[in-house]
């Protein structure tokens, strides 16, 4: 697969719609378009909070990942959190997701931050073996959550 992975910008809300919608449906989560759109075009007009990329096999979007940033006191600086990664299950295990994990780490690495985060279930283990060949690890530490509005896919 010849992926080319590139910056998102407002003009590709469409189709990030698209690519969260269908990762929301595997989970079973439906997603409000509204709500989706807002997040994408709040994160994209605010580049100091993060950034997205596109995915594309020719002019086929095949994924994409989104990657925020805040400080971090424990590691005395920014760390980044990998917040959404799809890839449509046709172009699954060729590359797009390693593709879009080392967008991201650059970008990270450009504003540099010293860590980066992602979230991951436990019996997910076909993206856990993505996470580690990219060098993430189980730091033992727990992601606790107090919602404190509701999350974009129950707006």
């Amino acid at each position: 697969m010849a992926v080319d992975v590139r910056p998102a910008g407002s003009r590709d809300v469409p189709v990030l719609l698209s690519l969260m919608q269908a990762f929301y449906a595997e989970a079973d989560f439906p997603l409000p378009s509204e709500s989706a759109t807002a997040a994408f075009e709040s994160l994209l007009a605010e580049p100091r909070l993060g950034g997205v990329w596109l995915a594309r096999d020719g002019q086929d979007a095949v994924g994409h990942i989104v990657l925020t940033v805040c400080f971090s006191m424990e590691y005395g600086g920014l760390r980044g959190f990998i917040d959404d990664l799809y890839v449509r299950p046709a172009a699954r295990g060729r590359g797009a997701g390693a593709s879009l994990l080392a967008a991201a780490r650059a970008d990270a690495a450009r504003r540099d931050v010293r860590a980066l985060h992602v979230e991951v279930g436990p019996d997910n283990h076909v993206a856990r073996r993505l996470y580690a060949r990219a060098g993430y690890a189980d730091s033992g530490h727990l992601l606790l959550t107090l919602p404190l509005a509701a999350p974009v896919h129950a707006a």
